[in-house]
């Protein structure tokens, strides 16, 4: 493994339904994904800058791909945890748990998507 890089360079969050899917992280996070047909995958990705801190990704939906609330966790960096809650609930998504302090490291917060997947919010 190249050490002079981050380890985690991209991900994938799986979904049943993409047009809901979609909607759903495009309201939440007002920003535009671009669906991808590749076959029997389809994704809708994330935009994506190069040089700026971050990785890329996309949301997913394959016959292997299956949503779920345990497992792999990943978080978003937003700068409103609470107003960005709000938006998860707004587009039939859920709060788990508030926004919390983690001390030096900011706050965090988790929802629940549209397709039953479990995604954290972190704010410093």
């Amino acid at each position: 493994m190249n050490t002079e890089i981050n380890p985690v360079i991209w991900f994938e969050i799986p979904v049943a339904d993409m047009e809901r899917s979609k909607a759903f992280y495009e309201a939440v996070f007002d920003r535009k994904l671009t669906i991808v047909d590749l076959g029997p995958r389809q994704m809708a990705m994330f935009p994506m800058e190069m040089n700026v801190p971050g990785i890329g990704g996309a949301l997913v939906k394959e016959e292997h791909f299956v949503p779920s609330y345990t497992g792999t966790l990943i978080y978003f960096s937003v700068t409103d945890i609470p107003g960005t809650l709000n938006k998860v609930v707004a587009h039939k998504g859920k709060e788990l748990i508030p926004m919390t302090s983690i001390g030096e490291y900011g706050f965090c917060a988790y929802f629940e998507d549209s397709e039953g997947n479990r995604i954290g919010l972190h704010t410093m």
